[in-house]
């Protein structure tokens, strides 16, 4: 544990932002998983949806930092990549 108040405090606001990046990260797996079930079902629409959903979740964490920028395009680009194939 750490022994300095400051080094205490660093501690807490670490796992606090990681809870929340957590969160993140785990909604924008679901909606990735969501996008590829709704392409293999062919639901054209709700695959769309679910790509703009994806989409703009993951810019949102690229923009908050929780996901480099450059990761971000990679998958959005691949998520879209997949549903083209599957249509």
């Amino acid at each position: 544990m750490p022994i300095k108040h400051a080094a205490e405090k660093a501690l807490r606001q670490a796992k606090k932002a990681a809870a929340r990046n957590k969160a993140v990260i785990s909604r924008i797996k679901d909606l990735r998983k969501k996008a590829l079930r709704a392409a293999k079902e062919k639901k054209a629409d709700a695959a769309k949806e679910a790509l703009r959903a994806f989409g703009k979740a993951l810019d949102k964490a690229a923009q908050r930092k929780i996901v480099a920028k450059n990761a971000a395009a990679r998958l959005k680009s691949r998520l879209a990549k997949a549903l083209q194939r599957a249509a």
